[in-house]
């Protein structure tokens, strides 16, 4: 990150809130050098490295941080030549990859001949070596050619909060409708925030398929096969401590077996599964804190024909209707669990991720 014009510190600043919420998260950052202009007569810039864990690739980052740079005054012109700008934001390392388009090259072509981006880089990737040449960057700092006056600064870049409590929690069960996004959700959380991950096995199942042609006749068999499967992985995956997570998130409570079968199941094989359930279910450990991410019915089926499973295509707006009713319900039963409802439906929090930290903050509050 560069900066020769007006606040430089404050621009700065300000790119780096923007990375975090439109990119993604902050790990570093440098310290702050103050170099002349390169390659031109201009003010003297105030240059900066940050490294950053995102889901995005090279491509969607370049136009997010040009994106930035427009939103924050940087004016370009048809000139050859470099200007003064309020920012300057360029892509230097993607891991150990290789890029060269049009419009993108990555590593930057001009890492080993500039102290001005050595010298921040080596302060939080010295030991990283450069893909084409394979020399550390701490080596590559002593080898350059560039004998820039550069000298550190006072004054320093504030990393945005990533306060989330999360591991407050030692299990949290993320629910939701067919499609609510409650699997990406919870995969999202395991990633960030060193979670075991607990997803629900229906792709496994042989009757799911079938019970979608042929709703009474497969109904039972499916409900009791999940029932079996969610009840053996929950045993087996809460009852092995890994030491090397903070906390639990599964994509399921056991309890939506129940809701299902609620609907899906005649009254007298109803009566017989509600018995079995509750053998099963007071055995279980229970989540501290169950998240139901709430979409409504339009934009589920809308993910339902997105996501492509052939044996969802034909599912009915009433039957997810009912499903988000009976949950509700069980919901508004609870009295000894810490349950959050949160309305997802105008979001959308795997492509976007200001709605991700939003939902994020959602839950800190419950948590909190």
């Amino acid at each position: 990150m560069g900066s020769n014009l007006g606040n430089r510190l404050g621009f700065m600043q300000q790119a780096l809130e923007k990375i975090h919420e439109n990119i993604g998260w902050i790990l570093e950052v440098s310290k702050i050098y103050e170099t002349p202009a390169w390659g031109f007569e201009g003010n003297s810039f105030l240059n900066s490295c940050i490294s950053v864990s995102t889901r995005l690739e090279p491509q969607q980052i370049l136009t997010e941080l040009l994106s930035i740079e427009t939103e924050l005054g940087r004016e370009r012109s048809d000139a050859e030549n470099y200007q003064n700008r309020t920012i300057d934001l360029d892509i230097l390392l993607f891991e150990e990859e290789l890029i060269e388009t049009d419009s993108l090259r990555i590593p930057h072509p001009g890492i080993p001949d500039r102290s001005f981006v050595l010298k921040p880089l080596n302060d939080i990737a010295g030991s990283e070596k450069h893909p084409v040449s394979g020399k550390k960057i701490s080596q590559l700092l002593k080898e350059t050619a560039d004998t820039s006056q550069i000298s550190i600064t006072t004054e320093e870049l504030k990393k945005p909060a990533f306060n989330y409590n999360f591991p407050a929690c030692n299990y949290i069960a993320v629910e939701g409708n067919i499609g609510a996004g409650k699997t990406s959700f919870s995969t999202m959380i395991s990633e960030d925030f060193n979670a075991k991950l607990i997803l629900e096995r229906f792709k496994d199942n042989p009757f799911l398929p079938k019970f979608y042609e042929n709703k009474e006749r497969y109904a039972f068999p499916l409900e009791m096969s999940f029932l079996a499967d969610r009840y053996q992985q929950l045993s087996d995956d809460l009852a092995q401590y890994d030491l090397f997570k903070d906390f639990v998130i599964s994509d399921y409570d056991v309890f939506k077996s129940l809701i299902f079968a609620k609907i899906t199941l005649h009254e007298d094989e109803y009566s017989l599964y509600h018995k079995l359930f509750h053998l099963m279910y007071k055995e279980l450990v229970k989540p501290e804190l169950y998240i139901y991410l709430y979409q409504n019915t339009e934009r589920l089926l809308e993910n339902i024909k997105k996501r492509g499973r052939d044996y969802e295509q034909n599912i009915q707006p009433e039957y997810l209707i009912n499903i988000n009713k009976s949950y509700l319900n069980f919901i508004k039963s609870q009295s000894n669990m810490k349950v959050q409802v949160i309305d997802i439906s105008g979001l959308d929090f795997v492509s976007n991720r200001k709605d991700y930290l939003w939902l994020l903050s959602e839950i800190d509050k419950a948590v909190s």
